[in-house]
């Protein structure tokens, strides 16, 4: 079993992130959302950073702005900067209902948020006018789904299969409508490079049609869109580590199927329920609260004493 961060001090995790950089892993919990600094594979100072209980979280990056932080919760998603005050947590006060009402997921796609509501409405959360307080986030209904669970990029994963947003928000394009893919009983979805979903039988990935991957109770999946990706299938981690950036035209029959996946040896026994990619780096959080890690040299892990586990999204702090 791999050490516990705990036996690694709070200055040698400012030396190490100076060198390596320090990626923010924001988990919705029961509690809150849940901020844990990461510097490679070491485990850093963790914090509240909402206190609403919250279903999914998800991070959209701005190359000319602030990060911003969307919280799914039984109320509404609320949406607010990240700051860059160390250690770098976003500020509660700074965040603004986006008019969804309650929500079970939130993701990221072309530049704005996707969220599902608890009736099983997708919108889509434009934040071109969000900055300070994020008042400007606008909320737009696109489409509806039946009793939705997960939403990455352009996919949602619901109940009834998996769906796709089609169309753009911008001027002179289609506007965003929803489409079905197919599958049944859709619990994740991963949006980023090959389509990836994680089924009540199985996990599958998206070539000349839906292929399966992987038989069993697949309940999470994740993939950072250049041939890595995460999933949990019968309460086991699967690792696909696969870095040849493969595309929905490229990839092959052999390219996914299960001899492209491993389990993977995490150091504790708990059943991993939210996954995530940040530069360089894979996490895995468990329903008991712990959070791996994993830059290249193993899994290290961090327990962080939260319960009811949701979601987790990552962002780069410095």
């Amino acid at each position: 079993m791999a050490p516990a961060e705990d036996d690694i001090s709070i200055e040698e995790k400012r030396v190490y992130a100076g060198s390596a950089g320090r990626t923010d892993a924001y988990v919705a919990t029961g509690t809150g959302v849940v901020r844990v600094a990461i510097s490679g594979d070491k485990v850093g100072e963790f914090e509240l950073a909402t206190r609403d209980p919250a279903r999914d979280v998800a991070v959209l990056a701005r190359p000319d702005a602030a990060d911003l932080l969307a919280v799914a919760t039984d109320g509404d998603v609320l949406v607010g900067p990240i700051g860059d005050d160390e250690p770098g947590a976003a500020e509660p006060d700074g965040f603004a209902a986006a008019g969804v009402g309650p929500a079970v997921a939130v993701g990221v796609h072309a530049g704005a948020f996707l969220a599902a509501d608890a009736a099983g409405g997708i919108r889509r959360i434009g934040v071109d006018g969000v900055d300070g307080d994020a008042a400007g986030a606008a909320s737009t209904r696109i489409g509806d789904v039946d009793d939705p669970r997960a939403v990455d990029g352009p996919l949602i994963a619901a109940g009834d299969g998996v769906h796709r947003v089609v169309g753009t928000a911008n001027s002179g394009g289609d506007r965003p409508a929803l489409e079905s893919v197919g599958l049944a009983d859709a619990r994740d979805v991963a949006g980023a490079g090959v389509p990836l979903a994680a089924t009540a039988d199985g996990l599958y990935w998206l070539g000349n049609g839906w292929m399966a991957a992987s038989g069993g109770d697949a309940t999470a999946v994740a993939a950072d869109g250049d041939g890595h990706a995460l999933a949990v299938v019968d309460g086991d981690l699967l690792v696909r580590e696969d870095a040849g950036g493969d595309t929905v035209g490229s990839a092959s029959d052999a390219g996914w199927d299960a001899d492209a996946w491993r389990v993977a040896d995490l150091p504790v026994e708990e059943r991993p329920v939210a996954l995530g990619y940040g530069p360089g780096l894979s996490v895995a959080v468990t329903d008991a609260g712990t959070l791996c890690v994993d830059a290249g040299d193993g899994w290290r892990h961090q327990v962080i004493g939260v319960r009811g586990v949701a979601g987790v999204a990552l962002a780069v702090a410095e």
